[in-house]
């Protein structure tokens, strides 16, 4: 067996080794301004704490088309999400909310006008043909006395959607100047060659987010699937719509419903609340751990310094999207570990109590308080997997940060307060048993 000079110097190794990746977590999690963005990026804040928009959508399922309404609610959200990211917002928040709804959370965005622009209130791609002119008559009648105010007198819905394009791009046409240039999928191409069959020296009308862009005249049926949308566009105006058409067409429209804009001050100072919330909450576990239970308390202290940095390291690195809830799971993980702490500091006295040595206290310790500390912490990482899996974006926040911080504070307690407090105990200080 190694004798305890032996095993105190390992001790010590992995308690410098420790310090050392301590002093790098730092440097990776403190905004030190000398430091690169690439060695230090910033911390992903959310919606409360940065400031931004939030807006609920209401999706139109009354003409659901061969899927259900959780496929096209899917679809709908990967639509949305892809549109946002194609416009450069930082990390949108995109969740489903019961059979219809639609939650969009941008952090930093917080002009609300330009949100909803970035989305579209109803972004829908749809080819239209033109009604026949009875019909056109009985609809403008009716208009006339005040009916059938939704339906366009005009032209009429037919099966061709941006759900059958594949691509759009930006082309130049003589003296045309910049146009979109689109391009369906198989079945689309079909539908499509069907409907410039039918429709040919008629317009059919190209309508995105529900207003008219395109009318062209069909000339010839066109067979490859290729559609072209001009309208006067300039260059700028091109890219964004190819922009917006690539990132796909959504399955069914929404209508904003609802719309709220959380200011950067009221973010801002959400945050500072928060931080020093955080900072006071350490320095009250520093001092009661240090009084109650004096040098394993400082072991303990020491290992809380290194566990915060390692789980803010985590957060930053993942990236996890901090937010009020997010950081109310992290001083809760906290807690834990400090709990954890307190079980083998009060092992370890119930054996010094017995009469036996500080070294072998400090393994009974150990050894005994691991069971109660595995099964607690396994209980809560249980919860916090329920509440991700089965809760709403501000509770899957809390219990993803609370996860991560249960299982680094597992690895806390049994690897780095254990480390600290190993390098120190030896028979110069089994006199002084007081001090534990």
């Amino acid at each position: 067996m190694p004798s305890l000079r032996t095993t105190n110097m390992s001790y010590a190794k992995k308690s410098i080794i420790i310090l050392a990746v301590g002093v790098f977590l730092l440097f990776l999690v403190y905004p030190f301004s000398f430091l690169p963005r690439f060695l230090n990026p910033p911390f992903r804040l959310g919606l409360d704490l940065l400031g931004g928009t939030h807006l609920v959508y209401k999706a139109d399922l009354s003409n659901l088309a061969g899927q259900t309404s959780g496929e096209a609610m899917e679809g709908v959200r990967d639509v949305i999400e892809r549109r946002v990211n194609a416009f450069g917002v930082s990390e949108p928040l995109v969740q489903v909310e019961g059979k219809d709804r639609l939650v969009v959370e941008l952090a930093g965005v917080k002009e609300i006008s330009e949100a909803i622009r970035l989305i579209g209130e109803t972004p829908f791609l749809q080819f239209k043909e033109e009604r026949p002119e009875a019909e056109r008559e009985i609809i403008l009648d009716a208009q006339s006395k005040g009916q059938r105010l939704n339906e366009d007198p005009y032209f009429m819905e037919t099966a061709l959607t941006g759900k059958y394009l594949t691509r759009a791009q930006v082309s130049f046409g003589d003296g045309i100047g910049a146009q979109v240039t689109l391009q369906f999928n198989g079945e689309g191409a079909e539908i499509f060659k069907g409907l410039t069959e039918k429709n040919l020296g008629k317009p059919i009308a190209i309508y995105l987010d529900g207003q008219p862009i395109s009318i062209p005249i069909v000339q010839t049926a066109i067979s490859d699937g290729s559609a072209v949308i001009s309208g006067k566009f300039t260059t700028k105006q091109a890219k964004e719509l190819a922009t917006r058409l690539n990132a796909g067409a959504l399955p069914v429209p929404i209508t904003l419903i609802s719309q709220q804009s959380v200011g950067a001050s009221l973010g801002h100072d959400s945050l500072v609340k928060s931080l020093r919330a955080g900072v006071f909450g350490l320095i009250a576990v520093a001092v009661f751990m240090l009084l109650f239970y004096r040098l394993s308390g400082l072991a303990s202290v020491l290992a809380l310094l290194i566990y915060t940095l390692v789980v803010l390291a985590i957060y930053k690195l993942i990236p996890v999207t901090l937010t009020l809830s997010g950081i109310a799971g992290f001083i809760l993980s906290l807690g834990m570990a400090v709990d954890a702490n307190v079980l083998i500091f009060a092992r370890m006295r119930e054996e010094l109590k017995e009469g036996k040595s500080l070294n072998a206290a400090f393994q009974e310790g150990f050894r005994r308080a691991w069971l109660s500390i595995r099964d607690s912490h396994v209980t809560t990482l249980l919860g916090a997997l329920v509440l991700y899996l089965f809760t709403t974006s501000i509770v899957k926040g809390f219990a993803l940060t609370l996860g991560i911080g249960v299982l680094m504070s597992l690895f806390s307690a049994i690897t780095v307060t254990r480390s600290f407090l190993g390098a120190v105990i030896g028979p110069k200080l089994e006199s002084k048993k007081w001090l534990f």
